[in-house]
């Protein structure tokens, strides 16, 4: 049957849906007969050749391509007809196609390129083919061209061997250096680079033998004796070309790293030494620090000994003179250099490493620019986790004394204590080994704790700032069992201890409050205290959670540190006027709402019914907003059952009652209850959910609730940062924010259309919360019914509602569907209104709107042409020049609408 049709069949002199069946019968024989196709021999190329000849229709093309590819992956004898199998793919080499306007097929450029670049790189039998026409396209102008042809050619040499190659290398090097030195893309330097490097990788796989060349070491030599004389040069005007080349083939194999380093590191080093201009010297370690870094992608993991062995002590003199000198730049550099040697076995002695510490902790005690001491804190980061002991016995104890020290000598030359904002980074930065972490948290602490004594030598933003470097060291230090043993025996009970002298030393008589108490303060503590629980092996959590929960129900305090603690603490009520005791619940919903779902918190029942009765009678806002929280934080995690089902319906009926009774004293904490509810509910798809969201609705009409009702459907639709996260376990369902539109948008349209026009500004601000935060596909599939409340919402007084309505049409303009046609008119009068707004982002955000009607078909906007014009005219002279930009962007696509130019 198939010599029938190779024989008897014109394919090329059918119509397309014929050529396609032919194709598709091809390549289902391939799967279902593949050994009779075989015996076939060159005979099935040759008649395959015959009938792809000639095609042009980019669908038959993606069938042809994938018969090509499948006959030169399983081994089809291509006999004789190899040169033609290659002509009759490669003549349609380099692809040049763009689909028609509402292509159906949904065939692009690049599925086609990459599907004859399957057929071009699958066999080195077409490299004698292939390599001439790769270079032929290299020499054109056409950009495109060239990018493909390296993109090929980096493909290709993965499949072929050191002989397939042999005499194109210096066609091949010649057109890549030409790409690199003369370069006019960023984006065709870099394929000339990956294709170096594979090239190289190449040849490097190649097997030595005695009397053969080593054609590795030819091909480097080529590239070396075009590059390394650039870097001697005195203006050193073609340094970066010529290293980029050198690092891309010294990034390809061991050998070949062996080979450029052996060849240029003399050389960088003696230039680096010689040269005084701190320009020269910076750009020649950049080089330096460039091939350590590609030195590093190519050594083998089973390679102890490094390629830089040998010129380690230069390497490091290199790095310490640098870091000596007065020169930001050259400073920075040379913390980048050493971080990377850092990264690299053996090429750092202990000797090195004290001095590197030494260097690090002088430059961040007494380096003012903040680029040169971010630049150190990050290489001190990088080094310690390395090399941990040099920085526990050097420079952690240097930063202590810094801290502690009684001179004032720093603060006055630095004002704002900044050595102590740097001295804190970098006991953040350096602490990642748990080794690291259990000498440089007690640092930390210890500065809570001077703080809290009254001292004088910390401002509450460095205490804040003590707290941050805790929590980053809660993120980033190695999860361990040591680790984990620290903050559960150590940091976290400091913590709690700390909190709870400043909480009663502010209930006292006389002296002053301690600074541990403000709510500033407390906040950064509360990412320290959930970030370390959620990463706590699981019996340390339970431990945790039993500790912290028999704290605060029980004034339990045997775990504490320095606990001399009255016995009564009652730290879930209010004690009278006063809240130092009550605010510290955040540092219970810190614990116990971070924890992972499979860790069980215990009393639990008791634990919701007292942060009931907090969240509803506690008049301090951080109190009952923090038991709201942490009471929605465990329903989130509480298993389904009898159990979380009455504990919903219990508070549901209590909170509903205070709202409903317009004289309670306590209707804003009901409402902040209700909402943190209604939002561990919406996370887990509780069915209870609805009853909340009918009564957040209810209170968009509410005279006194009705704006913190509508300000409540952002946090029900955003991620929140301290509870209810993936970070803190919560129980997320996917999609729980199309759902809850899905199920609500009706409800919002007919409140809206019900509403009062006193209470109508809420529904649009609710909405407009609503909207921005859905995915793009769920807003474009809404538009149609939400339309009209949009436009309203354009015409809010709140600027924040225009704001956000603006910046949720902007993208959906882009691509206008049949509805803003109807309702252009309206569009377009209110979006000219607010181009005159007082807030410079509704403006900017109003042209950019503008901007994009001028998109849409040009018959429909062509009658607004002349009045968007004139209101477009004040805007060129806007205070703002983001303003004016925008405005001269739209004024100019509106101006063209209708001309010969234009649309």
């Amino acid at each position: 049957m198939l010599r029938s049709v190779f024989q008897d069949v014109h394919v090329q002199s059918l119509m397309l849906a014929e050529r396609a069946c032919v194709y598709n019968m091809l390549i289902n024989l391939m799967k279902t007969r593949e050994a009779e196709l075989k015996g076939l021999g060159p005979d099935f190329v040759f008649g395959f050749v015959q009938s792809m000849d000639g095609e042009r229709d980019p669908r038959n093309l993606l069938l042809a391509f994938h018969i090509a590819k499948n006959i030169l992956l399983q081994g089809y004898d291509l006999g004789t007809f190899t040169e033609e199998l290659f002509e009759v793919t490669s003549c349609y080499y380099p692809i040049d196609f763009t689909p028609p306007p509402n292509d159906v097929n949904g065939i692009t450029k690049e599925e086609l390129i990459l599907a004859l670049r399957a057929v071009l790189t699958g066999t080195p039998k077409f490299s004698q083919f292939l390599l001439p026409l790769l270079i032929e396209k290299l020499d054109s102008d056409v950009q495109t061209a060239k990018l493909d042809a390296l993109q090929t050619l980096a493909a290709c040499v993965s499949q072929y061997e050191d002989q397939d190659l042999r005499e194109f290398l210096e066609g091949l090097w010649m057109s890549l250096r030409r790409e690199v030195f003369q370069t006019s893309s960023e984006k065709i330097e870099s394929a000339a680079l990956a294709a170096l490097t594979a090239l190289t990788s190449c040849l490097s796989r190649s097997v030595l033998s005695t009397d053969s060349e080593d054609i590795l070491s030819t091909f480097l030599d080529l590239i070396l004796r075009d590059c390394k004389h650039h870097l001697c040069e005195p203006d050193l005007k073609l340094v970066w070309p010529s290293a980029k080349l050198l690092q891309a083939s010294c990034s390809a194999s061991n050998r070949a790293s062996y080979i450029i380093t052996a060849a240029v590191m003399p050389s960088l080093i003696e230039q680096f030494h010689s040269r005084t201009q701190c320009s020269h010297r910076r750009t020649l370690l950049e080089v330096v620090h460039q091939f350590i870094r590609s030195v590093r992608t190519s050594q083998s993991v089973d390679i102890d000994e490094s390629v830089f062995s040998e010129y380690r002590a230069a390497l490091c003199s290199m790095v310490f003179s640098a870091l000596s000198e007065s020169n930001f730049s050259l400073q920075i550099t040379a913390t980048s250099v050493l971080s990377s040697l850092a990264q690299q076995t053996g090429l750092l002695l202990d000797s090195d490493i004290q001095l590197a510490v030494d260097h690090l902790t002088r430059l961040l005690l007494t380096e003012e620019d903040e680029r040169v001491s971010s630049a150190v804190v990050q290489c001190a980061g990088a080094v310690a986790e390395q090399h941990p002991e040099a920085f526990i016995t050097k420079m952690i104890p240097r930063l202590k004394e810094e801290l502690f020290s009684d001179s004032t000598e720093a603060s006055e030359l630095q004002p704002g204590h900044a050595v102590h904002q740097r001295c804190l980074a970098a006991l953040a930065a350096v602490s990642i080994q748990p080794s690291v972490v259990q000498e440089s948290t007690p640092v930390l602490l210890q500065v809570l704790s001077s703080a809290h004594s009254g001292s004088s030598r910390f401002s509450v933003d460095e205490v804040v700032l003590a707290c941050r470097s805790l929590q980053r060291i809660a993120e980033q230090v190695q999860d361990t069992e040591e680790a984990g043993q620290c903050f559960h025996d150590v940091i976290i009970p400091r913590l709690l201890s700390l909190a709870l002298q400043a909480a009663l030393q502010n209930e006292g008589p006389s002296g002053p409050g301690s600074p541990l108490t403000e709510e500033q303060i407390l906040s950064a503590m509360v990412p320290v205290i959930s970030t370390a629980c959620s990463r706590l092996q699981p019996t340390m959590a339970g431990q945790t959670a039993s500790r912290v929960v028999s704290l605060f129900l029980e004034g339990d305090v045997t775990f504490l540190p320095d606990n001399s603690f009255p016995s009564d603490l009652q730290l879930l009520k209010q004690q009278g006027a006063l809240w130092s005791r009550s605010q510290l619940v955040c540092l219970l919903m810190a614990c116990v709402c971070s924890l992972p779902r499979n860790v069980e918190v215990p009393q639990v029942e008791q634990l919701l019914s007292q942060l009931e009765e907090l969240s509803c009678s506690c008049t301090h806002m951080l109190s009952y907003t923090s038991a709201s929280k942490c009471f929605a934080g465990l329903i989130n995690k509480t298993p389904l059952g009898d159990s979380l089902d009455s504990s919903v319906q219990r508070t549901m009926h209590r909170v509903c009652r205070e709202l409903d009774c317009p004289s309670s004293p306590c209707r804003t904490q009901a409402f902040t209850l209700m909402v943190w509810l209604a939002k561990a509910l919406l996370l887990r798809y509780h069915p209870l959910f609805s009853a909340l969201t009918d009564k957040l609705f209810s209170l968009l009409d509410d005279p006194d609730l009705g704006l913190m009702a509508a300000d409540s459907f952002s946090l029900l639709m955003s991620d929140t940062v301290d509870v209810l996260n993936h970070s803190c376990h919560a129980d997320i369902r996917l999609m729980y924010r199309q759902r809850f539109f899905s199920v609500n948008s009706a409800k919002l349209v007919q409140g809206f259309s019900a509403a009062p026009q006193e209470t109508k500004p809420n529904y649009l601000k609710a909405l407009s919360n609503i909207v921005t935060q859905l995915p793009k596909q769920v807003q474009v599939s809404e538009l149609p019914a939400l339309l009209s409340l949009l436009l309203e919402a354009l015409t809010c007084p709140d600027q924040g509602v225009q704001l956000s309505t603006l910046s949720f049409l902007e993208p959906v303009l882009l691509n206008p569907s049949a509805v803003f046609i109807q309702q252009l008119e309206a569009l377009v009068s209110r979006l000219l209104v607010l181009v005159c707004s007082p807030a410079m982002k509704i403006r900017i955000a109003s042209i950019r709107c503008i901007h994009a009607l001028s998109q849409f078909p040009v018959h429909e906007v062509l009658p607004f042409r002349a009045r968007v014009l004139r209101a477009l005219a004040p805007p060129l002279d806007d205070r703002k020049r983001l303003v004016r930009r925008e405005a001269v962007q739209a004024r100019g696509e509106w101006f063209l609408l209708g001309s010969p130019v234009g649309r």
